[in-house]
């Protein structure tokens, strides 16, 4: 489980599927209102407040963003209480107030840290009759997205996975931040503009 700070309200949680699964969660468990659901919501707010000094009483709003190679991002964002509302001696433990929202996407982000990781990947992915895929340059890494390929079965895409996780590691950075701050390096097709011109 990692977390970052978005801004003073405001936290990123992204949980793997290990992460999940280690609690015996599948990602439809998200949507339900079971016990361990709430053990893993307690655990991360724990886990936010020893790194973060992030602190939640009162309401929360919880986006969960279910992803099929990296597992989930959770963005949780607090409401502001008033003070006179919450005595500071109170229990405040059981005073969350969870609006959750879902949302799930077929996007496949992975980071490389140089270039010459993504011509082996593409490289190799090649060799597996594989295309499609955009690659991004962003924060002096760079970024392979795959956009739910429509021609890609379940098999060919865990396949894509296991691939490119020799070569890159999944990226909690999502598509609309890379189409926003990244500089696009290959807008189609980029398995094959990569091996043409660089394998």
């Amino acid at each position: 489980m990692r977390v970052e700070r978005l801004d003073g309200d405001k936290v990123r949680f992204f949980l793997t599927l290990d992460d999940l699964a280690d609690r015996g969660i599948q990602k439809e468990d998200m949507w339900r209102d079971i016990p361990k659901v709430h053990e893993l919501f307690n655990d991360m707010m724990e886990h936010a407040y020893q790194e973060l000094g992030f602190e939640v009483v009162g309401p929360v709003a919880v986006e969960v963003f279910a992803l099929p190679a990296q597992g989930m991002v959770v963005v949780v964002t607090r409401g502001r209480t008033p003070k006179s509302e919450v005595d500071e001696f109170e229990q405040t433990e059981e005073m969350y107030e969870l609006e959750v929202t879902m949302e799930e996407s077929d996007d496949i982000i992975f980071r490389f840290n140089d270039f010459e990781d993504v011509v082996q990947a593409a490289v190799r992915m090649k060799a597996h009759a594989m295309q499609g895929g955009q690659l991004f340059a962003y924060q002096n890494r760079y970024y392979l997205l795959f956009g739910g390929e429509k021609n890609l079965s379940k098999g060919q895409v865990d396949t894509l996975i296991a691939m490119l996780s020799e070569y890159g590691e999944v990226s909690t950075v999502t598509e609309a931040m890379l189409t926003e701050y990244g500089k696009v390096v290959c807008e189609n097709d980029a398995i094959n503009q990569i091996s043409q011109y660089f394998g």
